[in-house]
């Protein structure tokens, strides 16, 4: 996957947490972003410059380093041999609480639940985002009787990766 199709991955993940259509971001910006040039950009058809992807944060009310996937951050991407993302797991995952409640998998449920309790714990209810430190992912994964490393999977599988942080 190329980092055009990230960066499309991640500005449609943004939008959305937003809870915010093409059209919508169209309106929102008069004009000034298409919802046909928008999503060329979010299926990575298109390269968004610098500039507009400012603007585009200002427009989403996100810092602009949001608007970029973690990875790119962080440096590369790494890939195994099959093409999928490596997830670094040793600080632990974010993941889409919205993704993961809009789940219908008997894992989502526990997964959601233990989010939640998380939450609370932390008093961190922005809603959007929530990072699973690497203590809580060996817990969870103990709950669900796999390694850290099949949490890692499953979360990718499930389309709950965020990010991975460090």
């Amino acid at each position: 996957m190329t980092q055009v199709m990230h960066v499309g991955e991640r500005l449609r993940a943004i939008r959305r947490q937003k809870g915010l259509s093409l059209h919508d971001v169209e309106a929102k910006s008069k004009m000034e972003f298409k919802a046909s040039v928008l999503g060329a950009y979010e299926r990575g058809e298109r390269a968004i410059s610098v500039p507009r992807l400012l603007r585009l944060s200002e427009i989403y009310d996100v810092p602009s380093d949001q608007l970029l996937p973690r990875e790119m951050l962080d440096g590369e991407i790494n890939l195994d041999e099959g093409g999928r993302q490596i997830i670094d797991l040793n600080g632990g995952i974010t993941i889409d609480l919205q993704r993961l409640h809009d789940l219908d998998d008997p894992d989502a449920a526990i997964l959601s639940r233990y989010a939640t309790s998380i939450q609370l714990e932390r008093q961190d209810f922005n809603g959007r985002l929530l990072t699973i430190r690497r203590d809580d992912l060996r817990v969870l994964a103990a709950v669900l009787g796999r390694s850290v490393e099949e949490m890692g999977a499953r979360f990718a599988q499930l389309g709950l990766v965020a990010g991975a942080t460090r």
